[in-house]
């Protein structure tokens, strides 16, 4: 019970606060008219906050303006610094209920009508944490100033900040920037405070800047303004980011402690921060400079790769020995002294960091900060010192052992001087070693800001106000230390043993072979290095990238670990739960209700092993509280309210049916029934079990009870079945009948003998099975819909006769049986027994048959009932809410006392609600979005059309009619539409109401609430009893909405204001003005969603024009007002500009997030959905804010997430358990041991004023943050944050399908990887975690796709080595003396590369996840059955989009927001659309490959062998097969022969059609092949290079294939080189003849452009009998030097696209541009040539469909139909 005294019951309809319009609209509570019949302003706490708010008595007035009493401390402040009226409105209902529900937490409050001093401390505190570890920071003393006799000061600090931060606009993603503002804000408000005079005017201090909207036009303009001329002049994000500011330059110029010197206060906007480009005395980037290289992979994790490099040098070395073990090789001194040039190669890694440093990070130098570059010289001149130092100290040792012929005294004491050099050079490593044992001594010296602290480590980093203190604690660094110490050992073992040591040999024999006959003309002498080279590079490129298969591993059994430990998978299906479900009352009571003790000390060492005792008797059923639960206890109660709520949001969302639901159910109080009604489901078979015993046992009544009560359930349907007879028969038998009375009577001499425990004796139990019988027969009677009266009567005197003559074993006689009330005292001698006493209850009485179908059920089920439910989503979510009770999670405390939260959607204009007509119309299949949904979906749309029908449809007709709303929602439940992420969200509101109600009623309340709920509630799912679909069911029925819960009924009226209070959710439509404007669909759609749901707010910009062309911008906030039912603005305030500078969707979220409340904000996309059941355990989630994770209290809460589209087809299947994996096991490994979980999207819970004061969350800077989320994870980890990640809790959330869709996902998640390898995040996580946290950070983050790329240049480097060896001669002359193919290490490359390219690395935690989850078999069972799907096939094509676009984006940018498009993918994708999306990506690559491996095949020595052949290339052709197979294979009708006709023919179309300026890429192909140089018109002077010098190997490839002619005589001339040039120029010179002639003649001289056609023919077949006649050329060279000029082409035209700038002027573009267009084609016709085959072949079109679609097969999908579109009549 709460401590405050609670309302009165309100009826019902009266819920709800009332709206106001006009002035008084307000957003949850109307601050502004206390006297309001509001629900929330029934509480004290809201009171004494707006009292706390409104004591303005001693403040000076503001100046001119008209103060009035009743404004308060934020209208003091807005009118003394230009706040916005309605930011000051906004402000100060935020500020209010955050002081009102701080108050509520407080555990014992003196008075609840004031507020407590400590919690405006402890609010002030928190908001302005950040601000004063900024002035301590920047050895600023902070203008806070406390007064312990006025505690509102700190009320005004806060209040201050939070309308600073209201009105920020884009200054928001800028924290130190306004904590600048708010240091000198805060000053002049204590001026104003302490009645400062100022000297200037002699009149009392007024702040710099006041006036009407002062603070956005004096404060926020300037900064915003300069922020946009930097975006404007980044050409929107294409320029080099080293060219201009973004977001994080601007704030870190706040870092400073000379920006109070620079910029002053007012701010002076003369000075060179505010000037805009292309002022070249601005200032420029501030802290970091981004440097598109991939050298920042090793500048950021340079730590790795030195680790990786040392121990390959040493490793090697150590092998070159040639002993089998290392220890036996290192006993050699020789050996031993080589070691130590690692010493070399690591001072020679430290100036490679230092130039690296130097070259990138140049621009920071300064007059200003001359020392930074200071410290970069200084830093080369050490580590060339050191490199030096090292290498003539080695000389030294050998020259000194070469002199002495051995290893001496002299020798021994240079290596003893060597040793101690290394002992100066890794004194810094041993402090670093010494500190990561000691966390706690690391974290206070860099959190201190004492000087001598900042010089004694300026040489080792950058002084940074983020970053520092970032050790966990002791008990997590032997966690993860463990956990990496572990994987190293392993991974270093492996590679010595299987990947160097058996390397060395080879090496060894090819290094001895001096008589080579080379096939070509060799430049260089000594090429057996180069060979050897080649032999290495695949190895060594696996050597470096072989951690992320290790950590794969290791993550997956320590993710199973932790699991187990976290009692995951405990139960696994619905039957597991039935084990249990005796204890789940206990369970919810002890999880889901608060603690009845009021005066509990809470988190003391004595509540937690309280609390684990009895979570460990609750899950194993130790003790007597949890062994079962009686009916008339209030925890059966309560658990059946919140069950019965459970199991009814089941049945709205359809997937449960109406007759499930009924099984399903614990059923309200209606006859007195003496035990639980536990649901049917569980009582199955109990009663026959039971009978069987009676009629086969021959014992006591003690014995029989006995064997009975063992199995809990059996006692329950036992009890049950006879209580509810009992009452049934009282019920239709006339009270006043003299039958009623022989009733009454028969069931007293029953209980009678019961209780003297002579039952048994007194009857014979054999007749029980008769009794039995007929009891089933009245049953039957009764259900049925039609009521036959006089069978019921018969029945009942048959029932009555054996009860009397044949059960008791002493037979009596009639004088008898009347002296005992058994027999009628005046027998009729016209009419039967019962026949006028019997009075049936109408079919409106629908509790009854409700409670006699019941009966039924107990008395007759034989079945398990094991599929009940029959629908997978709902068995899944009973089970994992099951599950979840058992786990360890927070108590919860009571609604009023959890933390307030906001849900935060970001929407743009993604689909709403699916229309009429897009669920109708139909694609060229012939399939409509509806009928795909009916055959994916069959359980939720049987359930559906039952629920119209109940509700008053006749024929399915009326879907498109009457119920055309409920089609469209129940369509749209099952997209990715805003309307479902707003249904579950608004289950949050739904279960705050029904805790609310549980946590205030009492057990009084409960008791009348099961009486009332007896009485209306059940009613409204009622059916006739053989009749299902409604047909009989009563007329009001109809009349009751669907919407309304049962549990509404009892609700008081206190709830709404309660939940109001506690829970707020925003959806950021940002242009739903515009869409009002347009009269868009979406518009009328999103209103619906607020009227249908009250709590919803949508937040949007909306841009007013004010004439002139010019336009003022707004963040507005509305809601539907239900009392004037139309929607009503809330707060308007305006914004600086436009509001999109940086990435769309975090400007979005910021602009709304000035609307949420509460002390957490849950960031949810568009794409997720939420569960009633999971609702209800939120406040037992935001516990976790109060619990330390190590070293921290979390500031971001992780949640798991269930991919909710695993179901539509196998694509969507991989993708889900792909995903379901990293969001369980790999963010379980993550967060614990690993500590270094981020934000990887949304589900996860912000600590909101956290967040609020620390760049919020999200970072929106254009391009560099395109993966905007990750960044709030990454700056929550900077600024001493602490992630933390729980199951216990899940939301669904939505993938792609398609193959289109995953591809463009991936290279928008990938392009943002390369984004973010360049950051300086990622830089300063690299360098500021310690080294095992780096790892973990690395491995899961950039390096997963830095290692992806690798393993790509792994399949290149070993297929070109390979040619290079093959067509050189080299691996001829090999084959005898070095066999390289029989290498162990290559082998191990081999198969290690094939493991990541087949996916298995990918795969291996989602089976260990399974098996936890669901068990080992099925687990091992799905993925036999993925690959059957060709789910390798998918994760091979997969990593090529990732490399692609990782490796693409950190070379030239391009990175870029990719709508995917979240729709139902059941459409064939034509050929034109597949080439656009991957010619560049995957077919090129592929085909590549394809040929090197094709030409190494015909050339190779080696490959002459098949066998060897295919098992040195098995896994580059897989590679090849699947980069051009796979976007066909996973297309609808992808092998469909008239479908492929079609294709190439639109193909060809959009080939040749040149189009206009409108014209798009889909339409033309020149177009296309604009767009796709996008990214060399960005890229820098390096980027260029490199993609030049990469084109470079075409040219090498027509080298290699030259030589091969027989035109070329087996000659290793460099002429023949030279010659096949002048080939290539001819053949240009052709095309270019040809191509002048048509343009010139082909239109109207025709017979000229025929003549030049045969004139170039004949001249060339004239060139081939030369050829022949005097030369060794023969035909086949023509087409081996095809294969080698038309590579040769693809070179040049690469390199013409790279210096098109140069070029694009001239005649040579064009001919650039048609030879281009020749090169698609025949890449087209190559691509579609096996597409073509296998559709042209039987049979294949068919197994595609089945490897498509297979999932949905199980589900009930007919695939003929969908592809067809022969549709039956559904």
């Amino acid at each position: 019970m709460s401590l405050r005294q609670r309302p009165n019951r309100v009826q019902p309809h009266s819920q709800g606060p009332p709206a106001v319009s006009g002035e008084g609209v307000y957003n949850i509570i109307p601050i502004n008219d206390l006297l309001a019949d509001h629900p929330s302003l029934r509480f004290p706490e809201v009171r004494a906050a707006t009292a706390a708010i409104g004591d303005v008595e001693g403040l000076r007035p503001p100046p001119f303006v008209q103060w009035t009493p009743n404004l308060d401390l934020l209208d003091w402040l807005g009118f003394f610094f230009g706040f916005q009226r309605d930011n000051v409105r906004n402000q100060r209902e935020h500020l209010v209920l955050l002081l009102a529900n701080a108050q509520m937490r407080l555990h014992s409050p003196e008075r609840i009508d004031v507020i407590e001093t400590a919690v405006l401390v402890s609010l002030r505190k928190k908001l302005l944490h950040n601000y004063t570890s900024w002035c301590s920071y920047l050895g600023r003393r902070s203008h806070i100033f406390e007064s312990h006799h006025d505690p509102r000061r700190n009320l005004l600090y806060s209040a201050l900040y939070l309308l600073i931060w209201g009105e920020a606009a884009n200054l928001r993603f800028v924290p130190e920037c306004l904590c600048y503002i708010f240091h000198n804000m805060a000053l002049e408000l204590h001026r104003i405070l302490e009645g400062y005079i100022d000297e200037s005017t002699g009149r009392p201090a007024l702040p710099a800047i006041s006036g009407e909207n002062a603070f956005l036009k004096g404060v926020v303009m300037p900064v915003y303004k300069t922020i946009k001329a930097e975006v404007e002049s980044s050409r929107n994000g294409t320029k080099p980011h080293s060219a201009w500011r973004n977001y994080d330059d601007i704030n870190e110029y706040f870092w400073s402690r000379h920006v109070f010197e620079r910029l002053r206060w007012p701010m002076d906007l003369s000075k060179n921060f505010f000037a805009t480009p292309p002022d070249r005395n601005r200032v420029g980037k501030t802290g970091f400079v981004e440097q598109r290289s991939f050298w920042n992979i090793y500048r950021s994790f340079d730590r790795l790769w030195v680790m990786l490099l040392l121990y390959f040098q040493a490793a090697a070395i150590v092998a070159w020995r040639g002993q089998t073990y290392p220890w036996q090789n290192l006993r050699d001194r020789d050996t031993q002294v080589r070691v130590l040039t690692v010493f070399i190669t690591w001072a020679s890694l430290r100036l490679l960091q230092s130039i690296l440093d130097a070259g990138t990070q140049y621009s920071l130098v300064s007059r200003e900060r001359l020392r930074l570059g200071l410290r970069m010289v200084l830093k080369i001149i050490a580590a060339v010192s050191w490199t030096i130092v090292f290498s003539v100290l080695y000389a030294r040792i050998w020259d000194q052992k070469n002199r002495d012929k051995r290893w001496s005294p002299a020798a021994n004491q240079k290596i003893f001087n060597f040793l101690e050099a290394t002992v100066v050079f890794v004194l810094p490593e041993l402090l670093a070693v010494a500190l990561f044992i000691i966390p706690w001594v690391r974290n206070f010296l860099e959190k201190t800001n004492w000087k001598i602290l900042y010089v004694l480590t300026w040489w080792f980093q950058t002084r940074s106000f983020v970053g520092r203190g970032l050790r966990e604690g002791v008990v997590d660094n032997v966690k993860y230390a463990f956990f990496w110490v572990s994987l190293l050992a392993v991974k270093f073992t492996f590679s010595y043993f299987l990947q160097i040591k058996p390397m060395v040999a080879p090496s060894k024999a090819i290094y001895k072979i001096t008589d080579v006959q080379y096939e070509w003309h060799e430049f260089f002498t000594n090429t057996n290095r180069f060979a050897v080279a080649i032999l290495w590079t695949p190895v060594v490129l696996i050597y470096l990238m072989d951690i992320q298969i290790w950590y794969a591993i290791f993550s997956s059994f320590t993710g199973a670990l932790v699991g187990l430990f976290s009692h995951l998978g405990e139960i696994r299906n619905v039957e597991q739960l039935r084990l249990r479900f005796q204890f789940f009352a206990s369970a919810i009571q002890f999880n889901l209700m608060p603690e009845e003790q009021l005066f509990r000390q809470h988190g003391t060492l004595r509540t937690k092993l309280s609390d684990a005792i009895q979570r460990l008797k609750l899950r194993y059923g130790l003790g007597r509280p949890y062994k079962k639960i009686e009916v008339n206890q209030v925890e059966a109660r309560r658990f059946a309210l919140i069950w019965n709520e459970i199991i009814t949001s089941f049945r709205e969302e359809d997937i449960i049916s109406d007759r499930e639901l009924e099984l399903l159910e614990l059923p309200h109080e209606f006859w007195d029934i003496r035990v639980i009604r536990w649901p049917c489901l569980l009582l199955n078979n109990e009663l026959l079990l039971a009978l069987s015993q009676a009629k086969e046992l021959v014992v006591s009544d003690r014995k029989h009870w006995s064997k009975i009560c063992k199995h809990e359930y059996r006692r329950c349907a036992v009890i049950e079945a006879y209580d509810s007879v009992k009452q049934l028969l009282l019920f239709i038998i006339k009270e006043s009948s003299e039958e009623h009375s022989i009733v009454t009577q028969l069931f007293g001499a029953f209980d009678e003998s019961m209780q003297v425990e002579k039952f048994t004796v007194e009857y014979k139990m054999s007749v029980l099975p008769n009794i039995h019988a007929k009891l089933i027969t009245l049953l039957d009677l009764l259900i049925k819909p039609e009521k036959d009266l006089n069978k019921v009567v018969n029945t009942l005197q048959t029932l009555y006769d054996i009860v009397i003559r044949d059960f008791p074993t002493t037979k009596k006689s009639m004088g008898q049986l009347k002296q005992e009330g058994l027999a009628l005292l005046r027998p009729s001698t016209t009419s039967l027994l019962f026949e006028n006493a019997i009075e049936l209850p109408s079919e409106e009485n629908t509790n009854f048959y409700r409670q006699v179908r019941r009966l039924h059920t107990i008395l007759t089920s034989r079945d398990s009932m094991n599929n009940v439910p029959k629908n997978i989503e709902a068995r899944r979510r009973i089970a994992f809410f099951g599950n979840s009770l058992f786990m360890n999670m927070p108590r919860a405390p009571q609604v009023e006392k959890m933390m307030a939260f906001s849900v935060l959607t970001p929407y743009y204009n993604e689909e709403i609600l699916y229309s009429k007509e897009q669920l109708r119309s139909e694609n060229e299949d012939g399939i409509s979005i509806l009928f795909y949904l009916q055959k994916i979906y069959v359980d939720d749309w049987e359930y559906f059309i039952q629920r119209m029908r109940r509700e008053g449809m006749v024929n399915e007709e009326e879907i498109w009619d009457k119920k055309l709303r409920d089609l469209r929602l129940w369509a749209s439940y099952r997209g990715q539409t805003l309307s479902r992420t707003v249904r579950g969200m608004m289950y949050y509101y739904k279960a705050l109401k029904l805790l609310t109600f549980l946590d205030s009623a009492s057990e009084n309340d409960i008791k009348e609430g099961a009486r009332e709920l007896r009485s209306f509630g059940s009613s409204r799912r009622d059916m006739d009893a053989n009749n299902l679909d409604g047909v009989g069911k009563s007329p009001s029925l109809r009349n009751l909405s669907r919407r309304s819960s049962n549990i509404s009924l009892l609700f008081k009226g206190h709830e709404d204001g309660t939940v109001m209070m506690k829970y707020t959710y925003v959806v950021a439509c940002q242009i739903y003005g515009t869409q009002k404007a347009k009269k868009d669909s979406r518009a009328e759609e999103i209103l619906y969603l607020m009227k249908n749901n009250e709590a919803v707010r949508v937040a949007y910009v909306d841009e007013v024009n004010t004439g002139r062309d010019e336009v003022e911008y707004y963040s507005v906030l509305v809601k539907y007002d239900q009392r004037l039912e139309k929607e009503v603005e809330i707060y308007r305030i305006k914004l600086p500009g436009p509001l999109k500078l940086g990435e769309g969707k975090p400007e979005n979220q910021n602009h709304a997030l000035i609307f949420t409340r509460g002390d957490a904000v849950q960031t949810i996309d568009m794409n997720q959905d939420n569960y009633f059941e999971e609702a209800l355990k939120m406040r037992n989630l935001l516990e976790e804010y109060n619990h330390y994770y190590g070293a921290r209290k979390p500031t971001l809460l992780g949640v798991r997430e269930h991919v909710f589209t695993g179901s539509v087809s196998s694509l969507a299947w991989f993708m889900s358990a792909q995903e379901t994996s990293f969001v369980t096991l790999g963010q379980r490994v993550l967060a614990n041991p690993l500590k270094v979980r981020m934000h990887y999207g949304h589900p996860d819970v912000f600590d909101r004023l956290w967040f609020l004061s620390r760049g919020g969350i999200s970072k929106a800077s254009r391009v560099i943050n395109i993966s905007e989320d990750i960044f709030a994870g990454f700056n929550c980890t900077l600024r001493g944050g602490n992630v933390t990640h729980h199951e216990y809790i899940q939301v669904g959330k939505g993938r792609d399908v398609g193959l289109n869709q995953v591809s463009m996902f991936e290279a928008k998640v990938s392009s943002g990887n390369g984004e973010q390898t360049l950051s300086r995040d990622v830089y300063r996580l690299g360098h500021r975690l310690d080294f095992f946290r780096m790892l973990s950070f690395f491995y899961t983050t950039v390096g997963f796709y830095f290692n992806t790329m690798m393993v790509v240049l792994t399949v290149y480097s070993f297929v070109w080595g390979r040619f290079y060896l093959a067509l050189s001669g080299l691996e001829d002359a090999f084959r005898q003396d070095a066999d390289s193919t029989s290498n162990a290490a290559l082998g191990t490359v081999l198969n290690q590369q094939f493991i990541i390219q087949l996916g298995i690395f990918t795969a291996l935690p989602m089976i260990v996840e399974n098996s936890l989850e669901h068990g080992f078999l099925p687990a091992v069972w799905d993925f036999i059955t993925m690959q059957f799907q060709l789910a390798s096939v998918f994760y091979t094509f997969s990593m090529g989009t990732k490399t692609h676009y990782y490796g693409r984006t950190i070379l030239h940018g391009g990175a870029k927001y990719r709508a995917t498009g979240r729709g139902f993918v059941v459409q064939h994708k034509s050929f034109a659309e597949n080439y656009r999306l991957y010619a560049r990506s995957h077919f090129l690559k592929a085909i590549e490959l394809g040929v090197i491996l094709t030409v190494y095949a015909s050339y190779s020595a080696i490959a002459k062998s098949t066998i060897v052949y295919i098992i040195m290339t098995i896994s580059s052709w897989f590679l090849v097969v699947s980069w051009i197979i796979a976007p066909f294979a996973f297309n609808p009708s992808g092998f469909d022969w008239l479908k492929t006709v079609y294709d190439f023919d639109d193909f060809m179309n959009w080939i040749w059609y040149r189009g206009g300026i409108f014209t798009k890429s889909e339409q033309s192909w020149e177009v296309w092949w604009y767009e796709e140089q996008d990214h060399l018109r960005t890229t820098g002077l390096w980027g260029k290079l490199l993609e030049i010098l990469l084109d470079i190997r075409y040219f090498f490839f027509q080298y290699a294939i030259i030589y091969q002619l027989k035109i070329a005589s087996n000659s290793t001339s460099i002429a023949v080189y030279l010659l096949s040039w002048i080939c290539v120029v001819a053949l240009f010179g052709v095309f270019v003849i040809m191509a002048y002639a048509r343009d010139k003649y082909a239109a109207k001289d025709h017979i000229y452009y025929r003549s030049v056609q045969a004139f170039v023919i004949i001249l060339v077949i004239l060139v081939i009998i030369l050829l022949l006649k005097f030369t060794a050329f023969e035909i086949v060279d023509i087409f081996t030097s095809l294969l080698a000029f038309i590579p040769t082409g693809w070179g040049l035209i690469s390199i013409a696209q790279v210096i098109k700038p140069f070029i694009e002027s001239t005649v040579v573009w064009d001919t650039v541009v048609a030879i281009a267009r020749l090169y698609d084609i025949l890449l087209g016709v190559v691509v579609m040539a096996p597409v073509a085959l296998l559709s042209w072949l039987p049979g294949f079109q068919e197994m595609q469909t089945r490897i498509l679609f297979n999932e949905a097969f199980s589900r009930g999908l007919q695939i003929s139909r969908i592809l067809t579109g022969k549709r039956t009549k559904t």
